[in-house]
């Protein structure tokens, strides 16, 4: 007789395990702990074998029926059903070794070393938040070009459109990783062109003040009544031009006070370069008084609450909005008054573009153009600082030095 439901749930357990039997080789198999293990047997090069196919009531009747049959089709086309699940079984678990969210990270380990924590932080966070959720859990080599542009387009359409050319690059530097380590055939994000698929973004400068309104600017930076590192950060930033995460990530010992030197490791620039910062006697003077503030942290400017972590970043940022500066000014700014009046005033462009660290980064010139030109930008540095204390006292006449 067939199986029915209620005989099934009337089923006691005994002393020993015991069959019910539903017919063509499905049978239920009672344990003496009340467990009930559903066996279908089949024979197959004329040996008989038995598959599991779960328990009830997970798997009801009808399903272990299904089951049955199913596993008879594959009988009458010559497949062994225990062969052919174990096999099943080990192609999910290599797509989902092989899965990209695996693979990105195991890229991203890699990648990782030759970036800073800041940066490589950031871009696992971004796949995690946009990347995995979509194609993550799927084979590295199932994933088609339409399938990657969907991902892409998804991250367009809530008005993020640098992030998604972002990703589209990161995409792609995950699968160049999986072809060069026989993970993947083939890179789909090389059939892509964001120009193609993507909305064109308006490039937008950072916010700065004209030439006219520095010297107001320099005189609000003396008198602000904030916190004096933060108006310390702001003059050292304006006399050295740097990029805000270069000086509140500045530590005393990359200072040279006897060399007048500012040696920025490589690790902490955006090009990854070594970067040197001749001090003018006025920067100088800024480091001895930060010293007597933040002498007793190994960082020039340490955090108001915690001394072993960084100023924040909008602090500056915020100081400038106290001041009025609100959408006229940010840091950066800095960078682009200097760079405007040390080119109207003569100085040669490559000694201003290793200032503001923008040199060529091929492998050659990556380890030594941070050091060219050092006397004559020691020159143009100590120029910049008298010309800004010109301006700032209204001085009419104005230092600069241009040979």
């Amino acid at each position: 007789m067939k199986l029915t439901d209620p005989v099934i749930k009337a089923a006691r357990p005994k002393d020993k395990p015991y069959k019910l039997s539903d017919g063509d080789g499905l049978v239920l198999l009672i344990q003496p702990n009340g467990s009930k293990w559903w066996r279908f047997r089949y024979r197959y090069n004329g040996k008989e074998k038995m598959l599991s196919i779960g328990t009830y009531p997970e798997v009801t009747l009808k399903e272990a029926r299904f089951l049955r049959v199913t596993t008879s089709d594959l009988l009458k086309e010559d497949i062994d059903p225990s062969r052919y699940r174990q096999e099943q079984k080990l192609a999910k678990t290599l797509a989902s070794e092989n899965s990209f969210e695996s693979v990105a990270r195991l890229w991203w380990d890699s990648w990782k070393l030759a970036r800073t924590k800041r940066h490589a932080d950031y871009v696992i966070r971004r796949l995690e938040a946009d990347i995995f959720p979509m194609i993550g859990n799927k084979p590295i080599n199932s994933i088609t070009a339409p399938t990657l542009l969907m991902t892409i387009k998804k991250i367009e359409s809530r008005g993020a459109l640098d992030i998604a050319k972002r990703a589209l690059s990161t995409c792609g530097q995950v699968f160049r990783y999986a072809v060069g380590h026989g993970l993947a055939e083939r890179n789909p994000a090389a059939d892509i062109k964001p120009s193609d698929v993507l909305k064109p973004t308006q490039k937008t400068n950072y916010a700065r003040l004209d030439q006219k309104e520095l010297p107001e600017l320099l005189r609000r930076i003396d008198a602000y009544d904030g916190q004096p590192l933060t108006k310390l950060a702001l003059q050292l930033m304006a006399l050295t031009f740097v990029r805000t995460s270069e000086l509140i990530g500045a530590r005393w010992g990359e200072v040279e006070l006897d060399a007048k030197l500012w040696r920025i490791p490589a690790e902490r620039m955006k090009m990854r370069t070594p970067h040197l910062v001749p001090l003018s006697a006025q920067a100088i003077a800024i480091l001895e008084k930060i010293s007597d503030l933040s002498s007793y942290s190994l960082l020039l400017f340490p955090g108001e609450r915690d001394p072993n972590k960084l100023m924040s970043n909008n602090t500056l940022l915020f100081a400038l909005y106290r001041m009025g500066y609100h959408s006229r000014m940010t840091g950066h700014g800095f960078r682009g008054i200097a760079s405007t009046i040390l080119h109207e005033q003569g100085y040669p462009h490559e000694h201003i573009e290793l200032q503001l660290a923008h040199s060529p980064r091929d492998e050659i010139s990556a380890s030594y153009n941070h050091a060219l030109y050092l006397e004559p930008r020691k020159r143009m540095m100590q120029d910049w600082a008298d010309y800004l204390e010109a301006v700032k006292t209204g001085s009419p006449a104005l230092p600069f030095r241009v040979a």
